[in-house]
């Protein structure tokens, strides 16, 4: 799951969901209704479809490189259930996922969507009838579905959470603990200033998520006996894929902090906030000592599924997959020592709206010049 340098290129330019005229050669008889809309006038629609939950985020550019959120959702629907041992996605789990997209295609219809990218990530990397799942996922929804390749993974996850590194510190390590897949990624400001922008020094995507790693455990409910054995499975999992992948990261004793980007560090980070209920707006961006996130990661463990369900911050839907969260993030901050972890509320998502607002300029820059050579204006 490793295979960097044949991923390294970038995706393939994502389509808008109403299709405009052909960009790359003037029409016949330009009018100034074949030019693309003003900013302001386009609406991104960004789905993430994951091994445990489908996630979507409609925004509209807003400030200078930035966009205001107009919708979003999010259900966990454990797409990857059972595919451990049967290397397929079940039907259970496909009709359940079906049902949240088509929440997701109604909102963005509703909301006048122009642009949007809709992603599947590990689950439908590694499930044999993962095809058959994509094309009925357009024919019932009308949803394009593209399964990304880790490294395409990687670059909108740090693309979505890089405005979240210290820019007074030179190494950060993003990582994104998944359902099927954790990635890291080692981003580098040189030199470490704000108006430098991080750029991706490294990644490595490791095939171990929750939803897998509990699965290798027997399932719900797992027990505090079975943690340092989980443990202990996450370390060799990332030692086998930053071996084979030549990932290093920072230098050891290097300046550097961890960013953190998953259910699992949200989870962590409401709990040690005391968060009555999960507040998106009290957890992104968030700073941590990595002792506290420790202890609050020692507390879950040692608690039975009841007492991790209670928490008003975790719930039934999490209460068994929290633990192997832990176990994969104790492997994680082992590997990376340092005193500071950040909390993202955000990743693939918000990376997959800054490339279609990127998109989008391209777009209207190629209108402008074709504006310029035929004598209409770009509106």
């Amino acid at each position: 799951m490793t295979d960097r340098a044949a991923d390294q290129g970038g995706p393939p330019g994502p389509a808008p969901v109403a299709s405009p005229p052909a960009q790359d050669a003037a029409p016949a008889a330009p009018r100034r209704s074949d030019t693309p809309p003003r900013r302001p006038r386009d609406t991104f629609a960004a789905i993430d479809l994951g091994t445990n939950n489908c996630r979507l985020l409609i925004a509209r550019p807003e400030g200078r490189g930035g966009f205001r959120v107009v919708d979003a959702f999010s259900r966990s629907v454990r797409l990857g259930e059972g595919l451990t041992a049967s290397g397929a996605l079940s039907e259970a789990a496909i009709e359940r996922t079906l049902a949240a997209l088509k929440v997701c295609a109604a909102k963005i219809r509703r909301a006048g969507v122009t642009y949007s990218r809709a992603i599947a990530t590990e689950a439908c990397r590694s499930a044999g009838n993962a095809s058959a799942f994509v094309r009925r996922i357009e024919a019932e929804t009308g949803l394009r579905m593209e399964i990304v390749a880790p490294g395409e993974e990687a670059r909108l996850c740090a693309q979505g959470c890089a405005p979240l590194t210290d820019p007074e510190i030179e190494d950060a390590v993003v990582f994104d603990i998944g359902g099927g897949s954790t990635e890291l990624i080692w981003l580098r400001r040189t030199p470490p200033r704000a108006e430098v922008r991080p750029r991706m020094a490294a990644w490595v995507s490791v095939p171990l998520g929750v939803v897998s790693l509990a699965e290798r455990f027997g399932g719900a409910p797992l027990a505090a006996a079975d943690y340092p054995a989980m443990e202990a499975a996450a370390d060799a999992a990332f030692a086998a894929a930053m071996s084979a992948g030549g990932f290093a990261g920072p230098q050891p004793g290097a300046r550097m902090h961890l960013l953190g980007t998953s259910g699992t560090v949200t989870t962590l980070a409401g709990i040690h906030l005391g968060l009555p209920r999960y507040d998106r707006n009290r957890i992104d961006g968030l700073w941590m000592d990595v002792a506290d996130m420790e202890a609050v990661s020692e507390t879950l463990v040692r608690q039975d599924f009841a007492a991790r369900a209670a928490n008003p911050c975790v719930g039934t839907d999490r209460a068994d997959l929290v633990l192997p969260g832990c176990a994969i993030l104790g492997a994680i901050l082992k590997r990376f020592p340092c005193t500071r972890i950040r909390i993202a509320d955000r990743g693939l998502r918000e990376g997959i709206l800054l490339s279609l607002m990127a998109k989008a300029d391209r777009d209207r820059h190629r209108a402008r010049k074709r504006g310029r050579r035929t004598g209409f204006a770009a509106s």
